[in-house]
């Protein structure tokens, strides 16, 4: 009997890369992969549990799944992710409307979870835990207690278990899982686990099968890339790697993200900046530059260390992309340390913000911390430096009028595509007029004219 499954997926690039393992894990059992949920037998959604305004989109996208039982194929829902992990048995009663709360730990035998529901016998919602405590504490002492199952369980099992679920040009490629730092306003170790880094082998053969199946462009992701190999022994495996991601045939671009400025090492830098195919782009995320809001967050820095960090970057590459995350409204900030916050996103000129207003989070330090900022002034600071950062980025992307740019078309009706400094998604495009490209083509031009973070390019 056919069974047919359709996933959604909400959240981030890390949050793609499980979604292809659950549909690998799928396929190999007999189901029917299908992109329409309402021709699927069973809806997956695959939630983001990061902010607040995710965890909403979740569980919208489970509210608009179920309203389709009853009136065609859709028979059952389920939940599976990071808000599944990270919320369980809690987030089964709150949220009846999904027929079952599925964790990581479930991951392994997907397809029989699934068939176990379909068929009426439901499923045990489990009960959160730090998931930090399933391994040993010192990185070094990892790899050892690292077995098959628990990687596989928290999404990094590899080509054997990944069917592509687009057909882009580019893909996300999980290099490693969880993360070993405390921010205070984070529950992402909390729900992923302890840092785990996939073996060299391992993602050097998926980035190979993906580059059989239609990608050119890798975008390497984790929570936290600057701290690839540290569990494996070698903290520089990064950059004594990235030559063999580019010398892969069918590879044109190598992408890092989720690069933690605490561990931004020169050697890393330097490799990014001088290994061919690797993009001069950095995914940056300073959070803040005040030093004692930084200090309450349990992070590095100050404004005068992210310029210098920035001024390195572009001395060695000017046309580099940079890119960051900030957190306006954080418990304990001034007045004073916002207006510091604003002129540094002045002085930065950096290419993509992402600017977010802080509210509590379940499971962090940060709940617990006095001197709350109130709600308006939250929302005051977020949409006047919203309103400054699209002013400066719309200014960094005017100041590459006339620069050159190569860029891999994602859609051909529209001729558009980015160029190196842009990430997927998020950081803008780049545009052609009156051209015929096809997806997947990387065309060399000329930067002609910028609209907020977008460009628009004219071949020499």
């Amino acid at each position: 009997m056919s069974r047919t499954v359709a996933i959604v997926t909400m959240g981030c690039a890390r949050t793609d890369v499980d979604s292809d393992e659950l549909a690998g894990r799928l396929a190999a059992d007999g189901w029917t992969l299908v992109s329409d949920v309402e021709s699927a037998e069973v809806a997956v959604v695959n939630t983001c549990g990061f902010i607040e305004s995710a965890k909403k989109d979740s569980i919208d996208a489970l509210y608009a799944a179920n309203s389709l039982k009853g009136h065609g194929t859709t028979k059952v829902v389920v939940a599976v992710g990071c808000m599944a992990e990270r919320y369980g048995k809690e987030l089964a009663e709150a949220l009846p409307e999904a027929d079952a709360i599925l964790g990581f730990d479930d991951y392994q035998d997907i397809s029989e979870r699934l068939q176990s529901i379909i068929s009426g016998q439901g499923h045990t919602s489990h009960v959160p835990r730090d998931r930090r405590a399933l391994l040993p504490i010192a990185p070094v002492d990892r790899a050892a207690a690292r077995d098959e199952s628990y990687a596989s369980a928290v999404g990094a099992g590899g080509s054997l278990f990944r069917k592509r679920l687009g057909d882009a040009p580019w893909a996300p490629l999980k290099i490693a899982s969880g993360c070993d730092r405390r921010c205070s306003f984070c529950a992402i170790p909390y729900f992923r686990g302890s840092f785990i880094s996939r073996r060299p082998t391992e993602i050097l053969q998926e980035a190979t099968w993906l580059a059989n199946n239609g990608v050119s462009e890798l975008f390497l992701v984790s929570e936290n890339t600057t701290s690839y190999g540290k569990d494996l022994g070698d903290i520089k495996l990064m950059e004594n790697i990235l030559h063999e991601f580019a010398e892969i045939p069918g590879i044109e671009r190598v992408r890092l993200s989720y690069l933690q400025p605490a561990e931004m090492r020169p050697s890393l830098l330097q490799a990014m900046i001088e290994t061919e195919k690797v993009a001069p782009y950095f995914d940056l995320s300073f959070q803040h530059t005040s030093p004692s809001v930084l200090r309450r967050m349990r992070r590095f820095g100050d404004s005068e260390k992210f310029l210098n960090l920035i001024a390195q970057i572009r001395a060695l590459s000017p046309a580099a992309g940079i890119r960051s995350n900030f957190i306006v409204g954080f418990p304990g900030e001034t007045e004073a340390d916002y207006d510091g916050l604003a002129e540094f996103i002045t002085e930065a000129k950096l290419d993509a913000v992402g600017v977010f207003g802080y509210s509590d989070e379940d499971n962090t330090e940060a709940i617990d911390l006095s001197d709350k900022v109130a709600e308006e002034i939250i929302r005051q600071r977020v949409e006047a430096l919203s309103s400054l950062a699209d002013e400066m980025v719309s200014a960094r992307a005017q100041a590459r009028i006339g620069e050159h740019v190569r860029v891999l078309i994602e859609d051909a009706e529209l001729q558009e595509g980015r160029a190196a400094h842009q990430g997927p998604e998020v950081d803008g495009t780049t545009s052609f007029i009156g051209t015929s490209f096809t997806v997947g083509e990387y065309v060399d031009a000329v930067v002609i004219e910028s609209m907020g973070a977008d460009l628009v390019a004219q071949v020499q």
